[in-house]
C-alpha cells in the first residue's frame, strides 16, 4: 500500500518514521541483495579493471518535466559521467535531501523513476542517505549521486586525447534539456511538444568503443551544452576545432525557441547526448554505431580537428562567415540539473 501525506522531520530522525521511510519507499523500489543488507557500508566484490568513480548533485527546477524527472535526471547523469570515460557501470549511492512538507506521493514517483532509469542502465543502487530539513531550507529534493564503474585494460578515453585530424560528431540533437526546462518552468505555451533528451548513454558508449579501436573522447556536453564541452577538450587536447553549423542538428521546436529568446541551442544543456572525437577513418563507423542505437539515430558527423591556434573553437555558419565559439559565459538557466 503506498505511503501516504507529506515529509516531516520526524522521517529524518533516525527513529520508527525514518525506518518507515526506508522499507516502505526506497527499498520497495531501489531493494536488491546489497542494499537489502541495510548495514553502514555496502561490501561489493573486487573488479578486474581500473575504476572510474563520479559524483554529481541534482538540484533542478521542476523537479517534473517532460521526459523526465529529478530521479531519472539523477541516474542518467552519474550513468553517463561514468560511460564517458570508457567505464561500464555498475554500482550507484544515492543521498536524498528532503524538505518538510514535500508530498510523499511525489517522493515515491521520484524514487519508482530512478528505479526504472537504473534498471534501463543495468546498474544497482548499492547504499543510500536521507536528510529531512524544515520547511524553506531546501526546495522540495535534492539528490547526490555517486557512480562506480570499470575501464578494461588497455583502454584509455579522454578529453585529453584528441588530436588533429579527428573527426567530431554528436548523438542527436542539441539544446533539448535545456529549453524543455526553461519551457516547464516560465510556463511557456508552446505549440509542439518539447521534451528533455535525459538518457542512459552507456550501453550506446559500449557499441562505440566496440566498433571504434581509434575512439579517443566521448564527453557528455550537459551545463555549457556543446560548445563549451568542445572548449574544454580543445584545451586539454591542445587542438583546435572547426565545426560545421549546417552539420548540428538541432530540433525545429528547440530552434525556434532559441531564435525567439535569443538564446544559442551550442550553449544549453543536454542530459541524453554525447560527443564523439575519433580518428576520422573510423568516422563512418562510429556514426553506424552511434544510428544503431536508440539514443543515437539523430547522430552527425558535425566536425574537425586541427593542430593550429591549439584550444580554439571555430563554426562555418550556415551564412558562409567564420566565428569563434566561446566557452559559456555566464548562466542562462540556473538549477538545470
Amino acid at each position: 500500500m503506498p505511503m501516504e501525506g507529506s515529509i516531516l522531520l520526524d522521517h529524518g530522525a533516525g527513529g520508527k518514521a525514518s525506518a518507515e521511510l526506508v522499507g516502505g519507499l526506497f527499498a520497495k523500489h531501489l531493494g536488491n541483495e546489497v542494499l537489502g543488507q541495510m548495514d553502514d557500508a555496502a561490501v561489493l566484490p573486487r573488479p578486474t579493471g581500473r575504476l572510474a568513480v563520479s559524483t554529481d548533485s541534482f538540484v533542478v527546477d521542476p523537479i517534473f518535466f517532460p521526459g523526465g524527472d529529478i530521479g531519472s535526471l539523477a541516474v542518467h547523469g552519474t550513468v553517463n559521467d561514468v560511460a564517458m570515460r570508457g567505464a561500464t557501470p555498475l554500482y550507484l549511492t544515492v543521498g536524498f535531501v528532503l524538505e518538510e512538507g514535500l508530498a510523499i506521493a511525489d517522493l515515491e514517483r521520484v524514487v519508482a523513476s530512478m528505479a526504472a532509469a537504473a534498471k534501463e542502465a543495468g546498474v544497482k543502487v548499492v547504499a543510500g542517505d536521507t536528510k529531512v530539513v524544515g520547511r524553506g531550507q531546501a526546495d522540495k529534493l535534492f539528490i547526490n549521486t555517486t557512480g562506480i564503474g570499470v575501464i578494461p585494460e588497455g583502454l584509455t578515453l579522454g578529453a585529453a586525447q584528441a588530436k588533429p585530424g579527428d573527426a567530431v560528431l554528436v548523438s542527436g540533437t542539441v539544446g533539448d534539456h535545456g529549453v524543455t526546462i526553461m519551457a516547464s518552468r516560465e510556463g511557456l505555451g508552446l505549440d509542439a511538444p518539447i521534451a528533455s533528451d535525459s538518457a542512459p548513454l552507456n550501453h550506446l558508449a559500449a557499441g562505440l568503443i566496440k566498433a571504434c579501436p581509434g575512439l579517443r573522447t566521448l564527453r557528455d556536453p550537459t551545463r555549457g551544452g556543446l560548445a563549451t564541452a568542445l572548449n574544454e577538450i580543445a584545451a586539454l587536447s591542445g587542438i583546435s576545432i572547426e565545426l560545421d553549423e549546417a552539420a548540428i542538428p538541432i530540433d525545429p521546436a528547440v530552434g525556434g525557441v532559441c531564435e525567439l529568446l535569443g538564446l544559442d541551442p551550442l550553449y544549453l544543456a543536454n542530459e541524453g547526448k554525447l560527443i564523439c572525437i575519433v580518428d576520422s577513418e573510423q568516422a563512418p563507423a562510429a556514426l553506424n554505431a552511434m544510428r544503431a542505437d536508440a539514443h543515437g539515430k539523430g547522430a552527425a558527423i558535425i566536425g574537425r580537428c586541427g593542430g593550429e591556434r591549439a584550444g580554439r573553437v571555430w563554426i562555418n555558419t550556415s551564412v558562409g562567415g567564420r566565428r569563434i565559439l566561446d566557452m559559456l559565459s555566464g548562466e542562462p538557466l540556473p538549477r538545470i540539473c
